[in-house]
């Protein structure tokens, strides 16, 4: 007894709407939240993104893969259950009230109708019913007659297929869960918690990737990603599962003939597509398609997507320049992004790892005053993001630039970036050198300035200069008798050798840095402008010097110290003191490429796809039936004392509701009683 109680119970609970409504509002939540956060990334991007103390809490969730969680196919189970059972126990009482016509309604209950009204005749019963019964008809109503001891009672009813719209909604919201099923990696989730499928790192060869972490043919259900170079194929597809991948077995292989890009002025990618080659393994068959965004392509089964691009191990010539003091000359060496070449020449011992590559970068080299001065310009940056903006705007193209990893013996690694082409700053030019030491932190550039002939050259040369500490003694004698003459006193003479050979000294070690440190150890506070005034006129004399006896020692003509010449030094002193914070013995200058491109393809197996197309179909007729047919009852009560009851009831209230009762009132009350009203027409 206490078994079927307990059944009866859960049965009730499964079938009831408010549970079915629980579980939907639980998954819309999820579904929000799988829209909002990017699903199905590396968990790396997660990390970086959350934090140490979010992530982990995020993974046991599930919500880097909400819509294959096992939580949510579970929810979606119980929903189709629910919905299922709900459909089951309103169908019998549903049908029931399509087919009835409640013509044993009690005049106590239509008298309680919102709308109803007395009437009065004075023909026969069996006259008035036939009149009445004819008007029925003619307005669209099924009717029924129920006699009774005090008269008889026309029941009528209009658009009782309203109902069927709830069972199309309900069977339509069933079919689109159980398609979330078929598409669910519940399967996968199986065989992986059975020790069948493991996940397994990316960074290996395709080949090296054992049985257990490869998916077969026979998969049913799948969404991984595809990527292929210019010129090369591919036949599996990767699929990232938690912190690892699978991969998966295409029936077909994926050749990208071309990849063609076009931008907008912005930068922003305009149009991407791939020129594809396909061929099926069992058949040798061969499809020639071109695969574009929101145009995808299905064969075989498997519908493929325009995703994304990547480059595709472009080759890259770069020009190692020895940033160590005493350094060996700059030396060329030749790498493929994505990989890793080994630097192990006149005592280094560091790892170089190309991360990426991008053709051409476009920033706003404009400043950022207003491009107005006028009253309205100093108004209108006043307002709304949608009004026109008076910010200047100077799209420029700033030419190629690629990212890599240097990474020491221990394992440790920075990350840089690179421009190939000088670019245009304050009316000057600079190679842009970007550093940063976690993937999480922005860049920070190191700006070398260019020379007279459009080269980092001088720079280079000045920078040995100042941060060999075997010739501090040399440039802080050339400097002195710049700055002094032969004439001075030997006594002054000495001591300023003394300051400068010190201030290169400190300088060598940490920059500005190791000078701003100097000063407040030593100078007293109200002092320390003064001081600092001083050794910055100390160094730029000092760079000066470095720099004419490197011409002179390379057979260079002398230079000018002019204006142009003046800043450029200010500049070298400037990149020299951040060169010291690089973090890494060489700089790398890119001096060509040779780009490759590839694409990337979403590739989906979903079987449950036309299952929720049906019932996307299904719901879209159940919500119109539901709302625009509208089901009416209509009752007239004729008693054999002359005596007459009309009453209308509706599904829904809606301003026609009232309408439509006064204008059958006003019919059947002129059919009723000719005499006193004349028929209304209907």
């Amino acid at each position: 007894m206490r078994q079927r109680s307990f059944s009866r119970a859960f049965y009730e609970l499964i079938s009831s709407m408010r549970f079915a409504v629980s579980l939907l509002t639980v998954l819309g939540i999820a579904s929000i939240i799988g829209t909002v956060l990017k699903q199905n990334e590396p968990y790396n991007n997660y990390l970086n993104q959350f934090g140490p103390y979010w992530f982990p809490i995020f993974e046991e969730l599930g919500l880097y893969a909400v819509y294959n969680s096992a939580w949510f196919l579970v929810i979606l189970a119980f929903l189709v259950l629910s919905t299922s059972a709900c459909i089951v126990r309103q169908t019998r009482p549903m049908l029931k009230d399509m087919r009835s016509f409640r013509e044993h309604a009690k005049e106590a209950s239509l008298a309680a109708f919102q709308h109803h009204e007395r009437l009065h005749t004075a023909l026969p019963t069996d006259s008035a019913s036939q009149k009445i019964q004819a008007y029925l008809a003619a307005n669209g109503f099924q009717s029924r007659t129920g006699a009774r001891e005090d008269g008889v009672l026309l029941a009528a009813k209009q658009g009782s297929w309203t109902r069927v719209g709830y069972f199309l909604a309900h069977s339509a919201i069933v079919l689109i869960c159980i398609g979330g099923l078929l598409d669910g990696n519940l399967p996968l989730k199986i065989q992986m918690a059975l020790g069948g499928k493991t996940t397994t790192s990316g960074n290996q060869l395709i080949s090296d990737i054992k049985p257990e972490s490869r998916l077969g043919l026979d998969n049913w259900s799948f969404r991984g990603n595809v990527f292929i170079p210019e010129g090369k194929s591919a036949n599996v597809a990767i699929l990232n599962v938690k912190d690892g991948i699978l991969l998966q077995d295409l029936p077909f292989t994926v050749s990208l003939r071309k990849f063609h890009l076009e931008h907008y002025s912005t930068g922003m990618p305009k149009r991407f597509a791939s020129d594809i080659l396909i061929t099926d393994k069992a058949s040798g068959k061969s499809v020639e398609k071109t695969i574009e965004v929101n145009k995808p392509f299905e064969f075989d089964g498997i519908m493929m997507y325009q995703a994304s691009f990547e480059d595709g191990g472009s080759r890259l010539h770069l020009v190692g320049h020895d940033l160590r003091t005493g350094g060996r000359a700059p030396f060329q060496t030749d790498a493929t992004v994505g990989e890793a070449i080994k630097l192990k020449q006149d005592g280094l011992d560091y790892t170089l790892e190309l991360g990426s590559f991008r053709p051409f970068n476009i920033e706003n080299m404009a400043n950022e005053e207003p491009a107005e001065t006028s009253t309205v310009a100093r108004l209108e940056k006043h307002l709304g993001s949608g009004a026109r903006s008076v910010s200047k705007k100077d799209l420029r193209n700033v030419g190629p630039s690629f990212e890599y990893r240097l990474r020491d013996s221990s394992g440790q690694a920075r990350e840089y970036q690179n421009y190939m082409l000088p670019i245009e700053q304050d009316g000057a030019w600079y190679m842009l050198a970007g550093m940063r030491e976690t993937p999480a932190a922005p860049f920070r550039f190191m700006r070398i300035p260019m020379d007279q002939d459009g080269k980092p050259d001088s720079w280079f040369v000045i920078r040995g200069a100042l941060l060999d500490k075997s010739r501090h003694a040399e440039i802080a004698s050339r400097f002195t008798a710049t700055a002094l003459g032969a004439e001075t006193d030997e006594t002054v003479r000495g001591r300023l050798r003394e300051t400068t050979r010190k201030t290169l000294e400190l300088f060598a070690i940490g920059g500005f840095e190791s000078l701003g440190k100097f000063i407040e150890s030593t100078v007293p506070p109200a002092e320390r402008d003064k001081a600092a005034d001083v050794f910055i006129k100390i160094l730029e004399g000092s760079a000066w010097e470095a720099w004419k006896l490197a011409r002179s020692t390379a057979g260079l003509p002398a230079v000018e110290l002019d204006q142009k010449n003046g800043r450029l030094l200010r500049d070298t002193l400037n990149a020299t003191s951040d060169s010291l914070h690089y973090g890494a013995p060489v700089y790398f200058q890119l001096s060509s490429f040779e780009e490759v491109r590839a694409t990337v393809l979403q590739v989906t197996r979903s079987p449950g796809k036309p299952v929720v197309y049906f019932g996307s179909l299904l719901l879209v007729l159940g919500v119109f039936a539901m709302l625009y047919i509208r089901e009416r009852r209509l009752f007239v009560l004729i008693k054999h004392n002359g005596d007459a009851l009309v009453a209308l009831s509706a599904n829904r209230k809606s301003m026609d509701v009232e309408e439509a009762f006064q204008r059958h009132r006003k019919a059947i009350a002129a059919l009723l009683d000719p005499a006193a009203t004349p028929p209304a027409q209907s």
